[in-house]
């Protein structure tokens, strides 16, 4: 089959890999419908993980078919078209049985990380019966595909985390897909205010597009006081860092009103400057952390009855065999205007 690979920093290719196999009872086998391109593969790509094998295929996200299960899968079955969740989880580990399915013990983040992943025509999944979701037919296959990371991440680790709730004023600093994705979710708790924080023109109108009530582009003055001026000095209830740069970090502790909540979703690289001398008296709740994939299929819900356009999304869409032009174009967003790109089946 054909397959996105890692050779090391700088070096992927789209090359012939063997087909994958069961190998676990609890396996399942499925053929990728549609696959997608993460800031993490690009970092990945980048070397940031150095962690990552030579010879690893890329990709945590996709929609597919199930060819072949293994003697243990009772819930799956062979035919069924399934979201592939970005976190593989057994249920049965400790971590598993307190909802932190991101830090299985057997599983958790390891699709396109420490396994093979979904940028492939097939891809094997551990613990098929906790880590693919049946796809109903009330939700097309791109938006299914925002569900497989982008969306819950946004949720759980920005939303959730965030405690937003109705009437809240919310701050999301950095409108790519995992900020964006926040936006979406966010007005299932109907905040009273969405501020949303990029240096992208193209990116700030489709976050008003979304249901941002509120735009700031950095260039154009002091962010603190810019959000201040629109909700008043005391600050957000919840602010949302979606970028993982130290910029962003002070955005959020800088708006956040006492008593509120920094929620970190952005993956950071570098050390950033903590004001504890500042916030310590604040009474606030500053939350990190990796998606559990456990509110997915509750999101799938309230997305089939949604009236926001999730598809808005989806900027670009490739053929399979186009792969290195998607990573191409992805690696590029803000001169493509790029937000999720979509790989099809040829």
């Amino acid at each position: 089959m054909k397959a996105m690979v890692y050779h090391g920093a700088g070096d992927i290719r789209f090359e012939e890999k063997a087909k994958p196999q069961i190998i676990d009872p609890t396996d399942a086998v499925v053929k990728i419908v549609k696959t997608t391109i993460c800031g993490t593969d690009l970092g990945i790509w980048k070397g940031k993980n150095p962690e990552v094998a030579d010879g690893r295929i890329l990709g945590h996200e996709g929609v597919g078919i199930v060819e072949e299960v293994g003697s243990a899968v009772k819930n799956i079955k062979v035919g069924d078209k399934v979201i592939i969740s970005c976190v593989s989880k057994c249920c049965t580990c400790d971590n598993c049985k307190q909802q932190l399915y991101s830090h299985c013990r057997n599983g958790g983040w390891i699709l396109g990380y420490m396994i093979d992943g979904t940028q492939a025509e097939f891809v094997r999944t551990p613990y098929a019966d906790n880590s693919l979701i049946p796809l109903p037919d009330n939700i097309n296959d791109e938006v299914a595909l925002l569900l497989s990371d982008a969306l819950p991440t946004a949720h759980e680790i920005g939303v959730q985390y965030g405690d937003v709730k109705p009437g809240d004023t919310v701050f999301i600093a950095g409108a790519g897909p995992v900020g964006m994705s926040a936006l979406l979710t966010a007005q299932l708790y109907s905040p009273a205010a969405l501020i949303v924080c990029d240096m992208d023109e193209n990116r700030l109108k489709l976050a008003k597009e979304l249901g941002a009530t509120h735009v700031i582009n950095p260039i154009e003055g002091n962010v603190v006081e810019k959000v201040k001026a629109i909700v008043g000095e005391d600050g957000v209830d919840c602010a949302i860092e979606a970028v993982g740069i130290p910029a962003t970090w002070d955005m959020c502790q800088e708006t956040v009103k006492a008593g509120g909540n920094v929620a970190v979703v952005g993956v950071h690289g570098q050390a950033v400057d903590f004001k504890l001398e500042k916030l310590w008296i604040k009474n606030l709740k500053i939350t990190t952390g990796l998606v559990n994939s456990n509110t997915t299929e509750m999101l799938m819900k309230a997305i089939a009855t949604s009236s926001i356009d999730f598809n808005r999304m989806i900027t670009h869409r490739f053929k399979f065999s186009e792969l290195e032009e998607a990573y191409d174009v992805f690696k590029h967003a803000s001169e493509n205007q790029a937000m999720k790109v979509v790989l099809s089946a040829d």
